[in-house]
């Protein structure tokens, strides 16, 4: 699986990801991470429930958290602290979904009755942003790599 940076230091698997030439195609789920005010708890949690390993990751002043599934080396999922430009985003799973444009979706997602609650904003060298359905789910868009 092709991951994503979530920040711009986030994660070994994004950091590869920032030399792939082969993106995932357009429509493609490529990572999930959560983002809560408690992230070591609840790091804790899913390698007690689901038994998940963790990797910790240094954001600035604190660790994130790599998760992996038994004998995944490139990681599951993430599991992040809700500060500094994620202290806006929703507290529960969020998948990233490719698109050929963030800038062209989110604004479709407006005029369809969505709302951007996030970004568009930079991940590296890529662009994202979290959408909410007109039925309240929420998501996040990224564009693949530059090739």
């Amino acid at each position: 699986m092709v991951g994503i940076v979530i920040r711009p230091f986030l994660f070994s698997w994004g950091q590869r990801n920032l030399h792939v030439t082969t993106p995932d195609p357009l429509g493609s789920i490529v990572w999930r991470d959560l983002t809560v005010a408690n992230a070591e708890q609840i790091c804790e949690f899913y390698r007690d429930v689901v038994g998940w390993k963790s990797t910790p990751v240094k954001v600035g002043e604190y660790h994130d958290f790599n998760m992996h599934a038994e004998g995944d080396e490139d990681g599951t999922a993430g599991i992040c602290h809700a500060q500094g430009a994620n202290a806006n985003l929703p507290a529960q799973w969020l998948i990233y979904i490719t698109v050929p444009s963030v800038e062209d979706a989110a604004n479709r997602c407006r005029e369809l009755g969505g709302k951007v609650l996030d970004g568009p904003r930079s991940l590296g060298s890529r662009l994202f942003c979290v959408i909410q359905d007109p039925a309240g789910a929420v998501c996040a868009l990224i564009e693949p790599p530059a090739s």
